[in-house]
């Protein structure tokens, strides 16, 4: 009888890294500002999520299969944070070695993985406090995780990135009304079209502007609101990791400015989006941050 090899973390943090890279796409030069061993640790953070994405993302997955599938990932994640993981699963290995070194609470994967069960269900939200709630599970929780890997020396903090969170989930929602109302989803709150007589297909549809104008600049101000109530936020983490958080936020904020700019291109068929140039740019001033704190620390 074979003993099974003991769990790698380097390798393991190795494969996260390459995930990361071939998904995350602009977040990874992003999260390539980091300093180690937060670099690594984010990497594995972010494999992780991609499993979770992909588990229900498949096209056609039967809710109930796409369900069992959440709760295996469930278990298997509690097992693996309790130094149980299996030595092939690189992404579990990898996490078990990110809460080993910073000791991220576990309720917030738990956290992230309800959020999931909550797009499965097809969920609508009737207040904007029902889909603060959701916005808390599916983002916020991630962002408590990211300081937490980061470091932060206020005890506001967690609160803040609860704040931020909910800002980059509502850009996402905005972002994609158009897509996910075409595919049986709506986010944004019932209450709010009740209070402007607006139909969720009028919106789609652009059918009066100065209405749906009206209704989406609400749905801007709210976004940009908890933009506002975040920006602390920026000064209370690990300076060294600040230039990544920058740069994160910096991407969507702007994307909320366009947004903010050309309301009804949301519902022209094209996702609103940064130029590879502008991402560029940003990621390029992130950089020139983090030279300046590394001097400022020589």
């Amino acid at each position: 009888m074979t003993t099974a090899a003991p769990p790698n973390p380097e390798l393991a943090l190795r494969y996260c890294r390459e995930v990361t890279r071939r998904r995350a796409r602009n977040f990874y030069y992003g999260l390539k500002l980091l300093p180690e061993p937060q670099r690594s640790a984010l990497y594995a953070v972010y494999a992780w999520m991609r499993r979770a994405d992909d588990l229900v993302d498949e096209t056609g997955i039967d809710p109930q299969e796409a369900h069992r599938r959440i709760e295996d990932l469930r278990r298997s994640t509690v097992e693996a944070l309790a130094g149980r993981a299996r030595s092939d699963d690189y992404v579990l290995v990898g996490l078990k070695e990110v809460q080993s070194r910073f000791d991220v609470p576990i309720e917030h994967f738990h956290e992230m993985l309800d959020g999931q069960l909550d797009d499965l269900t097809g969920r609508t939200y009737q207040t904007f406090d029902e889909l603060r709630e959701y916005c808390r599970r599916v983002a916020s929780s991630v962002g408590i995780i990211c300081i937490s890997i980061w470091g932060y020396d206020d005890d506001r903090a967690p609160e803040l990135a609860v704040d931020r969170g909910i800002a980059l989930q509502l850009t996402n929602i905005l972002r994609d009304f158009a897509e996910d109302h075409d595919a049986g989803r709506v986010y944004l709150p019932a209450e709010d079209f009740h209070r402007h007589e607006l139909e969720t297909s009028a919106l789609r549809r652009w059918r009066d502007p100065q209405r749906c104008g009206v209704f989406l600049r609400k749905q801007i101000d709210r976004a940009e609101s908890f933009y506002v109530r975040s920006a602390p936020l920026d000064e209370l983490i690990n300076p060294t990791c600040r230039p990544t958080l920058w740069a994160m936020t910096t991407i969507y904020h702007r994307l909320l400015g366009k947004i903010s700019r050309r309301p009804a291109r949301l519902m022209s068929g094209r996702r609103v989006s940064l130029s590879p140039l502008e991402k560029c740019v940003i990621v390029l001033q992130a950089r020139r941050r983090g030279r300046v704190v590394r001097k400022m620390k020589e």
